[in-house]
């Protein structure tokens, strides 16, 4: 009877000791689960940190680098009074009277730096101007296009429609690129010197008109000896007084 006691009471400590030890076990499996759940929010509010403290200096960077295209033209640390027009805007006043000294007030264009008579970097300043359209200034103050289509030695002189831009140190009212009729005035490499040379020397075989590019009177007169003198002579005051020019229609140079 003792033993059978013994027995029954070493299986319920059995008993006892392996529910303890799947209780254990169970409490293990849930701190786990808890620490892995609350861990994973924290890694991913880093990594949501760390993108975007990456991705700000990037947009920034992006943002600094655009430079207006106008920058090209305006040198730097110039004088502001010299600074082209693109480098500037200015308050432009159209009642000023014509022919007379003008002032305006101006102010250099963003990344544009220039100084002063001091060598002091200015925003502010002020440039002096005659009262004037671009149109009407000198022709030394603006650059054309040049024709090649047209007859310089003709009568009456022919002109051609040009355009025109004001030099870049030249301020003035209105538009600064402009059309204007302009008198033919390209050359093509002939010399009046030489013309009248060969006119007085070999006119008579038509050397001045070969030189001249006039082939046709050229041999005109080579067949007829200058139109017996005649001809030679004539030439020889056409072209003096430059009435008879290149066949391009080119001027002597």
């Amino acid at each position: 009877m003792a033993a059978l006691e013994g027995l029954r009471a070493l299986r319920r400590l059995c008993g006892v000791a392996l529910f303890l030890s799947q209780l254990y076990v169970l409490s293990g499996r849930a701190g786990s689960l808890m620490t892995t759940k609350h861990s994973q929010p924290q890694s991913t509010f880093g990594k949501s940190l760390t993108s975007t403290s990456t991705n700000t200096p990037y947009f920034k960077i992006a943002e600094s680098t655009e430079i207006p295209s106008y920058v090209t033209k305006c040198p730097s640390n110039g004088l502001c009074s010299r600074l082209p027009p693109d480098c500037m805007t200015c308050n432009t006043n159209y009642s000023c009277i014509y022919g007379k000294p003008a002032t305006f007030d101006c102010k250099v264009k963003p990344y544009v730096h220039c100084l002063d008579q001091n060598n002091h970097e200015q925003e502010n300043f002020t440039i002096n101007m005659t009262c004037q359209f671009c149109w009407q200034l000198a022709t030394t103050d603006y650059v054309c296009t040049n024709s090649t289509n047209c007859m310089t030695v003709s009568c009456p002189r022919q002109r051609y429609n040009a355009t025109c831009t004001v030099r870049d140190h030249i301020h003035c009212l209105g538009n600064r690129v402009f059309p204007k009729m302009l008198y033919c005035n390209w050359t093509g490499g002939y010399k009046w010197s030489t013309a009248l040379a060969l006119s007085i020397t070999l006119g008579g075989f038509g050397a001045d008109r070969f030189y001249l590019g006039q082939w046709r009177e050229g041999l005109g007169k080579l067949f007829s000896f200058g139109g017996l003198g005649i001809w030679t002579l004539i030439d020889v005051l056409l072209i003096g007084v430059g009435y008879v020019g290149p066949a391009d229609g080119s001027l002597y140079i």
